[in-house]
């Protein structure tokens, strides 16, 4: 049994160089490309090279960007490409009888060494129908790679794009936590969405798991049961606390009691209306964790309780020497009682001489999308973070990416596709793509050009036209030309030195500054321009007339 086989009961396994994924092997496919493969063998195309390019035909969530993540496991899968003895026994069950031996001994030996991946970096921004990735090699081990690349770059991208946008949204100070975990699409979806949304520019995840495998920053505080679970202070077994100056024990409670008689003035708000097992709790979970005190305070009532308790439990940390660190609001009236907080924390601070209350936390949660926070954005909210799980790790407003994996040449010669939806129609052969950048520093265009044409120059004309629109066309003079693609995965290795996460995480956000305004707004963007040379442009066309059917009427 070999190390997958022996790894696969628990998802992730140490290959000393990367964290692989035990489930990504060479059966996470479709049946049909094993059939095809089969087929290519017995039609004696086992020495037949072909070209497939991967790209999307439109960017998510209406927008008109997308962000590239993904490349790594991509780079990871082809390292350890390799049918395993159970593997190829399965194969011989499952596929029809009458397949030969020697098509089983074939797939044994096949390993992605003849492959050549290229790619764009991971993180960059990305366009419809610019490859991301291009893989060249062998027709029948390119073939089988297929469903494999598509399944670990489509939600990868969409998950990074997505979170992308609430970082927009919700603007460079405000910090964002990922709390999806509970909501996504199983254990290997919440993981993803824990990496990829990081990737995007959230600051954090609650996913244990994924902070230990991916070194993300995990945060939380506790849930309503952790304060439904007291009723009264009567229930409290550990009251004492050190002072974290002298070392001296002293009760916690006591301190609350006093500080809660004394806010109920400052605040207007009486004991008697806010509930003795919310105060309970929060000291209980004070005892726990004085420098890391961060209360639920939604429960019962957050004006008449939640807020009244926890500046109690506060100020009494802080008489114990501990700073607390501040609130978590999961319902209501986000907008409103995110000021509200506010306000009571400068009355705090001011009232009781502790100016560091109004630099208090405050963390909201509850259902939270894109169009949640521009509304909060709108009616002046004081949130400084926000947790969001469910609308962002499902994609709820678009699920899939939609990524394609088509055929472009093979031994040399290009190959289309051709459909009645122009939107379908591939643009073959072997290509190179560029991106031009205008004086200011912002991308122009993507320009994607046959592998057999120069590369365009800085400060000289390029005609730039659409693929498929003969008059959208366009001179371009680039003060700056970057090209796309590095070869990431030659000769059964990878030749470029991988970025970290946080360089990954890093490369979004400086990548989305090539981008203007317009192009990001959230309300009918500007498309971003692609485009195809004049030498490309003819090619396709001569390409589609050759293989377009010739009708007749009668």
């Amino acid at each position: 049994m070999n190390d997958r086989e022996m790894s696969t009961g628990g998802q992730f396994m140490d290959r000393g160089r990367m964290n692989q994924n035990g489930v990504v092997q060479p059966l996470l496919t479709d049946l049909y490309q094993i059939t095809m493969a089969y087929a290519y063998w017995k039609s004696d195309k086992t020495d037949d090279t072909a070209v497939f390019d991967l790209f999307f035909r439109n960017n998510p969530f209406h927008g008109e960007f997308t962000i590239f993540a993904g490349l790594e496991e991509c780079l990871k899968f082809l390292d350890s490409f390799h049918y395993s003895q159970s593997d190829i026994e399965y194969l011989k069950q499952t596929l029809p009888e009458g397949i030969e031996n020697e098509f089983f001994e074939y797939l044994g030996n096949l390993t992605a060494r003849d492959v050549t991946l290229y790619a764009i970096d991971e993180g960059t921004v990305a366009f419809p129908r610019v490859p991301i990735i291009k893989i060249e090699g062998p027709l029948i081990i390119v073939q089988l790679l297929e469903t494999t690349l598509l399944t670990l770059v489509n939600y990868a991208s969409l998950m990074a794009t997505n979170a992308a946008r609430y970082r927009m949204v919700a603007g460079k100070h405000v910090k964002l936590l990922e709390f999806g975990l509970r909501r996504a699409q199983g254990p290997d979806g919440g993981l993803s969405a824990s990496k990829y949304s990081y990737t995007g520019g959230f600051d954090g995840t609650s996913n244990v798991l994924a902070g230990k495998l991916f070194n993300i920053p995990v945060k939380g505080t506790h849930a309503h049961a952790y304060i439904t679970s007291f009723s009264s202070v009567g229930e409290l077994k550990t009251r004492l606390i050190k002072h974290k100056q002298t070392g001296i024990m002293e009760d916690l409670l006591e301190h609350a009691i006093h500080h809660r008689q004394m806010l109920s003035h400052v605040l207007d708000v009486s004991t008697e209306e806010s509930s003795e097992g919310e105060l309970a709790a929060m000291v209980s979970y004070a005892i726990a964790f004085p420098d890391g005190f961060m209360a639920l305070v939604d429960t019962y009532d957050v004006k008449r309780s939640g807020l009244l308790n926890f500046s109690a439990v506060a100020l009494a940390l802080n008489d114990l020497g501990y700073h607390a660190l501040g609130i978590r609001i999961d319902s209501g009236d986000l907008a409103y009682l995110s000021c509200l907080a506010r306000e009571t924390f400068e009355k705090v601070a001011e009232r009781f001489k502790v100016p560091w209350f109004n630099k208090l936390t405050i963390v909201a949660s509850n259902d939270i999308n894109e169009d949640t926070i521009l509304s909060l954005n709108e009616q002046g909210h004081k949130i400084d973070c926000f947790g969001i799980g469910t609308h962002l790790v499902t994609c709820q407003r678009q699920p899939a990416l939609g990524c394609v994996y088509k055929l472009v040449e093979i031994n040399g010669q290009p190959r289309i596709k051709l459909s009645q939806d122009v939107e379908k129609v591939t643009m073959p052969g072997n290509k190179n793509a560029y991106r031009l950048y205008s004086a200011d520093g912002h991308a122009l265009i993507d320009l994607l050009q046959k592998v057999s044409e120069p590369p365009p120059a800085v400060g000289q004309k390029v005609l730039c036209r659409h693929p498929f629109q003969e008059s959208k066309r366009a001179y371009v003079i680039p003060s700056h030309v970057e090209s796309l693609y590095k070869v990431y995965w030659k000769s059964g290795k990878i030749c470029q030195q991988l970025p970290t996460l946080e360089q990954v995480r890093e490369k979004v956000q400086i990548s989305l500054k090539t981008l203007r305004n317009d192009h990001k707004r959230t309300l009918n963007p500007t498309p971003y321009k692609v485009a195809v040379s004049d030498n490309l442009y003819n090619f396709i066309h001569d390409l589609w007339l050759q293989n377009a059917p010739i009708g007749e009427l009668s």
